[in-house]
C-alpha cells in the first residue's frame, strides 16, 4: 500500500528527493505508441519546459530528470535557506507567476496603498505561499496538472 508523501518527507534531515510520476491505462507521455501509431515525442519538451519554469518559481532545484515513454523521474533539492530569505513581495511575485492570487495580493503587488489590516492579511498569504513554494507536493502538483491539461 502506498504512503502519503507528507509521511515520507522530512525536510529537516533530508533535502534531496527522487520523485516520479507515471501515466495510466497504457497512455503515452512521450515517444511513439506502437499500438496506435501516434507519436507523442513533442510532449518531452513540455516536461522540460515546465521543470525549468517551476524551478525558477519554487525554492526547489532540479538536480536531474529523465523523461521516459510513460513516466518521468526528477531528483530535487529543497533550498530552504533561499525560500526563507525571500521578502513578502518576492514570495507573492513568485506565486503569482503560477496563480492569479487574491485581489488583495494583486493590489499589493501593483503598489496600491493598503491599511494595516490588509497588510497583515497580505503577510498571511505570503507565509502560506512561502510554505507551498518549499513543498515538493505543490511542486509535483504544478508539474503534473500542467502536463495533464496540455495532454487532454
Amino acid at each position: 500500500m502506498t504512503t502519503a508523501r507528507k509521511s515520507l518527507i522530512d525536510t529537516a534531515n533530508t533535502r534531496y528527493y527522487h520523485c516520479m510520476a507515471r501515466c495510466v491505462r497504457r497512455a503515452f507521455l512521450c515517444g511513439k505508441d506502437a499500438f496506435s501509431g501516434k507519436n507523442y515525442e513533442h510532449r518531452r519538451e513540455w516536461v522540460v519546459d515546465r521543470l525549468k519554469e517551476l524551478s525558477g518559481v519554487f525554492a526547489i532545484e532540479v538536480c536531474a530528470y529523465a523523461v521516459m515513454s510513460n513516466h518521468y523521474h526528477v531528483v530535487v533539492f529543497i533550498n530552504r535557506e533561499s525560500g526563507e530569505s525571500w521578502d513578502t513581495k518576492a514570495v507573492l511575485q513568485r506565486w503569482t507567476r503560477l496563480f492569479t492570487g487574491p485581489l488583495l495580493v494583486q493590489r499589493f503587488l501593483s503598489g496600491v496603498s493598503l491599511d494595516k489590516a490588509e497588510l497583515m492579511r497580505v503577510e498571511e498569504f505570503a507565509e502560506e505561499y512561502r510554505s507551498r513554494l518549499l513543498d515538493i507536493s505543490w511542486f509535483m502538483r504544478c508539474l503534473n496538472e500542467h502536463l495533464a491539461r496540455e495532454a487532454n
